[in-house]
């Protein structure tokens, strides 16, 4: 996991094929995909609140034998308005809700930077996945990204996804436009996290 503290962020090279590869690997923003997002950020287990059918979605995914990743900013912690102790108890009622759906997150990546620290591991930037890259034998030519921000659609592109879908939940009609401004496209447009898993597993081939 990112460490809570650093200013600056490592490339890392993807995990060199020393044990065999997971396939079909999603990673999945958390704000906005996962849970409701709020513009107060969420600083408290109290005010994490899933996005209907997304524990399901999550366990469809599992079922189907993808491995799944959250890869995620939260600059709370850089801007001082929650303690790591709070973030992670944020992410356990999370991953306690998805395996109580049935599901299993795999791992938690995140950012706590804040925009000004230019770092590596936020998205848009890709040091989050080439971090779950060094630490699992990925294989991104057949991983997938969900996100409801153009950053997260960008992150994919940039570590080399091979796909990567948009979910109009949280930011995603704003997204849109902005992903329209920059000329890049996601591979589906989801309206939720629930008919983002059912297409990536129909789409399973990458």
């Amino acid at each position: 996991m990112t460490n809570l503290w650093s200013k600056t962020s490592v490339r890392l090279l993807p995990l060199q094929n020393k044990e065999k590869i997971m396939e079909y690997t999603v990673f999945l923003d958390r704000d906005g995909v996962i849970n409701k997002d709020s513009s107060e950020y969420i600083k408290d287990p109290s005010e994490f609140a899933f996005i209907p059918n997304s524990p399901e979605a999550i366990a469809l995914l599992t079922k189907n034998g993808f491995n799944v990743i959250v890869i995620t900013n939260q600059s709370l912690i850089g801007r001082h308005m929650a303690t790591p102790d709070k973030l992670q108890a944020i992410f356990e009622k999370m991953k306690k809700g998805v395996k109580k759906a049935g599901g299993e997150i795999k791992d938690i990546f995140f950012c706590p930077h804040v925009p000004e620290d230019k770092c590596f591991c936020r998205k848009p930037m890709p040091g989050l996945i080439f971090d779950a890259n060094k630490k699992y034998p990925i294989d991104l030519a057949q991983s997938c990204m969900v996100g409801d921000s153009a950053k997260d659609i960008e992150c994919a592109r940039n570590a080399g996804c091979s796909k990567a879908v948009l979910v109009k939940t949280g930011n995603g009609k704003t997204a849109q436009a902005d992903l329209r401004k920059k000329g890049i496209t996601p591979d589906h447009i989801a309206s939720d996290l629930y008919e983002a898993a059912c297409w990536i597993i129909k789409s399973v081939k990458f």
